[in-house]
């Protein structure tokens, strides 16, 4: 499934992720506006109930075991209005730019905050770590910019320094 134009929430599309100082996988968490992406939000929640029919025997799973939740339950700024999936992959994901070339994690264009086409995949889990529906990340493309979550998109520049001599000290 292909998703337009949403908002792009922790990611981790270069590098696996670490939990607990292990990696575990790639993946993101993408904002769909309520109103703007009522269609697919709709095709969405229908794709998770089928699963949930034949995959899972209709089961009723508590909101922790979906990966589609209601933005306004979050504490998360931006997440109001919106619903968000959270979607990884054990492989890397593709990301390209607008114009499909490949980007980098130096390239500074995907940011938390920005704008995305993704596309995703919906699965479901029925094992000894219980029954849930999943959301694997198969590939981003930047779409364009947005508001940075955070404030983690400074760098300090040369002027910032003084020049420091052998001893350690500034001239």
């Amino acid at each position: 499934m292909r998703l337009d134009d949403v908002r792009l929430s922790f990611p981790n599309v270069f590098r696996r992720a670490v939990f607990a100082g292990e990696e575990t996988k790639y993946g993101a968490t993408l904002l769909l506006d309520k109103a703007a992406h009522a269609k697919p939000i709709r095709e969405l929640q229908a794709a998770i109930a089928s699963k949930v029919k034949t995959d899972l025997g209709g089961v009723k799973l508590p909101a922790d075991r979906l990966c589609l939740r209601d933005g306004d339950e979050s504490a998360y700024d931006g997440y109001a209005g919106c619903v968000s999936l959270r979607a990884s992959n054990n492989s890397r994901p593709l990301v390209l730019n607008r114009d499909r070339t490949p980007l980098t994690e130096d390239d500074g264009v995907i940011y938390a905050g920005c704008y995305v086409n993704a596309i995703v995949e919906l699965w479901s889990q029925d094992n000894q770590w219980g029954k849930r529906i999943n959301c694997n990340l198969l590939g981003v493309q930047f779409v364009r910019d947005g508001d940075p979550f955070g404030d983690g998109g400074r760098v300090a520049s040369a002027d910032e320094f003084d020049v420091v001599g052998d001893e350690g000290m500034p001239f």
